[in-house]
């Protein structure tokens, strides 16, 4: 009988002692594992009422005279992102160069990368417009960033709000690029989807993304206890559900629920959650 593969643990305490990879490391999951992506709608006048042939101030009078459906907004943004892709790539870039020299986070987590043979600079924290797509239930599909062991880290332009949002984004990303070149994890949950959950969980509670002015103010949840635990358990669990072998919800949950404990309260590199 063939022996089976050790279990995948959660990130050990205990400094590890081997080399870590380069983020250039290719991670490619075979073909099974790669995720299928659902249908996507294409934008039909008749359906939308958004007319690309129309100037788009037209097409703009035309939303706040509620002419145009929902689905039809989303493809007026994303051609309107599409007209300003240079004018978002150059302060997205400003933007990053800003959090390079000034960000705390960004520069904390820069030297701890930097500390296991790793590096993130302009050459691939790379701005670019990241299409948005509509499936056929309804659900836009956005991001605002992305981080891959072979490339680095995408910062998607056309989705930032301002400064804080991008800085909030790459410090995402930056906690998977640490974890990448700290452990072995699998990307795609192709064998351990608890790999996933774990990066997920630490990136969301390191990030700042969670903190309570931004859940209050920017997402309207104003619930007084439980409320930063609840954000990131909640965002956790939506990037688990886009593995593609992640069944479904309740998967995603029972994964996330697994590693919570020993997931939340890693801090590494940090000694406590400072944003």
């Amino acid at each position: 009988m063939a022996s089976q593969p050790p279990q995948p643990q959660p990130p050990s305490p205990t400094p590890s002692t081997s080399t870590p990879p380069p983020l250039s490391e290719s991670t490619t999951q075979p073909p099974q594992y790669q995720q299928k992506l659902p249908k996507f709608l294409e934008n039909d006048p008749a359906r939308t009422g958004y007319d690309p042939s129309l100037k788009w101030w037209m097409n703009y009078f035309k939303i706040l005279t509620g002419s145009v459906t929902r689905e039809g907004i989303e493809h007026y943004r994303e051609d309107r992102y599409k007209a300003n892709e240079a004018r978002d790539c150059k302060r997205c870039e400003d933007y990053r160069d800003w959090t390079f020299q000034h960000s705390p986070v960004v520069r904390f987590m820069r030297e701890k990368i930097s500390a296991l043979n790793g590096n993130l600079d302009e050459t691939n924290v790379i701005c670019r417009r990241c299409p948005s797509r509509i499936t056929e239930d309804g659900r836009v599909m956005r991001q605002s960033g992305g981080f891959s062991p072979e490339h680095g880290i995408l910062l998607c332009a056309n989705e930032f709000r301002d400064r804080g949002h991008l800085e909030d984004t790459l410090a995402h990303e930056m906690v998977h690029a640490f974890d990448h070149l700290r452990f072995k994890v699998d990307w795609m949950g192709g064998h351990d989807l608890r790999h996933a959950a774990c990066t997920e969980i630490r990136a969301s509670m390191l990030s700042g993304e969670c903190r309570w002015a931004r859940e209050t103010m920017l997402r309207g949840n104003w619930s007084l206890t439980q409320q930063f635990q609840n954000c990131v358990r909640m965002r956790a669990i939506q990037s688990v559900m886009a593995r593609p072998t992640c069944k479904d919800d309740v998967h995603a949950t029972k994964v996330v629920n697994e590693v919570w404990d020993s997931c939340f309260n890693d801090k590494r590199p940090f000694e406590e959650v400072y944003r």
